[in-house]
């Protein structure tokens, strides 16, 4: 099962329709060209599938969400943290 966790954007590539995103402390690229360019700014959070950014969230809402996340995190052992960055790893990468 693929969660979509919120993302930062750290930073854009106009030219190639690219978004730097921050996802709690790991940065990827994630494609833009399912989203309108004067949508998606630095500093906003997004929410990606296979790759591509699907959508802008509000600020305090993920916010939130990275808190409930953290707290998961922080309750499951080392090898259920392995499992689950693998499984966010396979989920992010579907879409190359």
């Amino acid at each position: 099962m693929c969660l979509s966790i919120p993302s930062k954007v750290v930073k854009i590539d106009k030219e190639n329709e690219i978004a730097t995103v921050d996802t709690m402390g790991v940065q990827r690229e994630a494609s833009l060209s399912l989203m309108s360019e004067e949508d998606i700014h630095v500093g906003d959070y997004v929410l990606l599938h296979i790759g591509f950014v699907m959508n802008k969230i509000d600020e305090k809402e993920a916010l939130e969400s990275l808190e409930l996340y953290r707290e998961i995190i922080d309750a499951m052992n080392e090898e259920d943290r392995q499992l689950a960055i693998l499984e966010a790893d396979e989920c992010s990468n579907q879409g190359d």
